[in-house]
């Protein structure tokens, strides 16, 4: 049921997006018809990106990359209603999210919090993963504006709220990896950016932690956490988790090693 401009949340939707024409009409579509602002802040698009956001009523922010906290930042000061949903876009919010979002704001649960998050379920190998490593993926996404800031590095940013923080129960849809070379170039971007925040950090690899985390990594997210229940797709995620941990220590170990000329033998 279609939402009049009246009857909408309270609520802007945060994105950044370039190069995302394949994703942003389901993501878009999802939120729309209820919330009152959409913000997609684009760079360097090369496709329908911008157009496809303009055609779901969103307003377009253009500004150069500099990194994603910064790029989420000038997404979130660009909204203007009191509560902000911070999006990727690649996922969705299912109608059995959209409805707990809004009896979270009739009840008036959002004058008693900061921010909530929510678990996030991802779409693997053709398949919704329901353990291991890849769930339930809590992610804190809906938040006051106003103090709430993204943080983090060159891999991973997350969001600091001060203040209390409610846990919804429904689940974000997240379609992940369209394929498996585009999660393998992932891995090695960010075992780039780890073995680069280990430096900075002064951090020195260790080999029994290039020993041990690997198998660690592949033990909770396939047993402790059982991902052996979400099929083949569960068995791989958990073999890549383990390979990921291997190729940064490795890529440390390799920036702390290597030289310009080959060692005498």
């Amino acid at each position: 049921m279609t939402s009049t401009p009246a009857e909408r949340l309270p609520l802007s939707v945060s994105l950044i997006a370039s190069n995302e024409a394949a994703n942003l009409p389901r993501c878009l579509a999802s939120v729309q018809e209820w919330c009152a602002e959409i913000v997609v802040v684009t760079n360097d698009c090369r496709d329908d990106t911008e157009e496809i956001a303009r055609r779901h009523g969103a307003r377009v922010v253009p500004n150069a990359w500099k990194d994603f906290q910064d790029q989420k930042n000038v997404s979130l000061d660009a909204c203007t209603q009191p509560w902000v949903l911070c999006l990727d876009a690649d996922e969705e919010v299912s109608w059995p999210l959209r409805a707990e979002i809004e009896d979270f704001f009739r009840t008036g649960q959002h004058g008693r919090f900061a921010a909530a998050d929510l678990p996030r379920k991802s779409l693997f190998l053709g398949r919704w993963l329901k353990h291991g490593d890849a769930y339930p993926d809590r992610c804190l996404r809906l938040l006051r504006r106003g103090a709430s800031r993204w943080g983090g590095d060159r891999s991973h940013t997350f969001i600091t709220v001060p203040g209390s923080v409610a846990k919804l129960k429904t689940d974000l849809l997240h379609y992940s990896y369209p394929s498996l070379a585009i999660q393998f170039y992932k891995i090695g971007r960010q075992a780039d950016d780890f073995a680069r925040n280990a430096a900075a950090a002064q951090r020195r690899f260790s080999l029994l932690d290039a020993l041990f985390r690997p198998g660690w990594r592949f033990f909770r997210a396939y047993v402790l956490r059982r991902g052996f229940l979400d099929g083949y797709p569960g068995f791989y995620l958990a073999a890549a988790t383990s390979f990921s941990a291997l190729l940064r220590y490795s890529r440390l170990y390799e920036a702390e090693h290597s030289t310009t000329t080959p060692p005498k033998s």
